[in-house]
């Protein structure tokens, strides 16, 4: 899961940051709006952590300019106002969800799942092609010929193929969506994560194969069995 965090205060955005990262949430920090309508723009996100305190948000208005620039992803609102009319304003523009500041990282941690796992209804635990199938929670690779561990970057990829079959995926998105949008990480890094992953479908006998097309990216298609 990648999340886009939007907090005008650096050290609180860096200490949200780690939080997440110990949960293998992987994330962006923004400090102005301008910034997150750009972020948003590249879709690489599965929800934003808006700070409403922010110099340039007015009131609920953020929320508003977001939704109506066509971005439906879940929003939860952190913020140290503790105001219950601008709470209630925030949700009824279209935030998912409202945390006060200070906040227990467990439930901070709790709500971001629950408002993801609602917002991608229907959720499957695994996701499965043919003989290969991916475990989400405990990010195995399986087949009938055994399982193995996927490293947090082979998962990421393995998990972006498997939900979009016979559709190519330029490394370019691969990279945005993995590494983040301001990696300095090249497509060498994905080649590497793909030649991993091939490596492993193989011991597993899968019955799918990474394909790549030059100009156009890679993707999971039934092999030669």
């Amino acid at each position: 899961m990648r999340l886009l965090i939007a907090d005008s205060e650096k050290k609180s955005a860096e200490e949200l940051k780690t939080v997440l990262r110990h949960e293998g949430c992987l994330s962006d920090i923004v400090y102005n709006i301008k910034h997150t309508l750009e972020y948003l723009k590249t879709g690489n996100y599965d929800a934003l952590i808006l700070d409403i305190m922010m110099p340039e948000a007015h009131d609920s208005d953020i929320i508003n300019a977001i939704r109506n620039a066509g971005f439906y992803l879940p929003i939860l609102i952190l913020t140290s106002n503790k105001d219950f009319d601008l709470k209630v304003r925030c949700l009824d523009a279209g935030a998912n969800d409202y945390v006060t500041k200070p906040f227990h990282s467990g439930e901070l941690l709790a709500r971001i799942r629950v408002m993801t796992r609602n917002h991608y209804q229907p959720f499957h635990a695994i996701l499965s092609i043919k003989n290969i199938a991916l475990n989400r929670a405990s990010h195995q690779l399986c087949s009938p010929e055994g399982q193995m561990i996927l490293t947090n970057k082979e998962y990421q990829i393995m998990e972006i193929l498997m939900c979009n079959p016979n559709h190519f995926i330029p490394a370019e998105r691969l990279l945005e969506k993995v590494w983040g949008y301001e990696s300095t990480a090249n497509a060498n890094v994905v080649w590497v994560q793909i030649c991993n992953l091939r490596k492993k479908l193989t011991l597993l006998q899968s019955e799918v194969q990474i394909k790549a097309l030059r100009n156009s990216g890679y993707r999971l298609e039934e092999g030669d069995h």
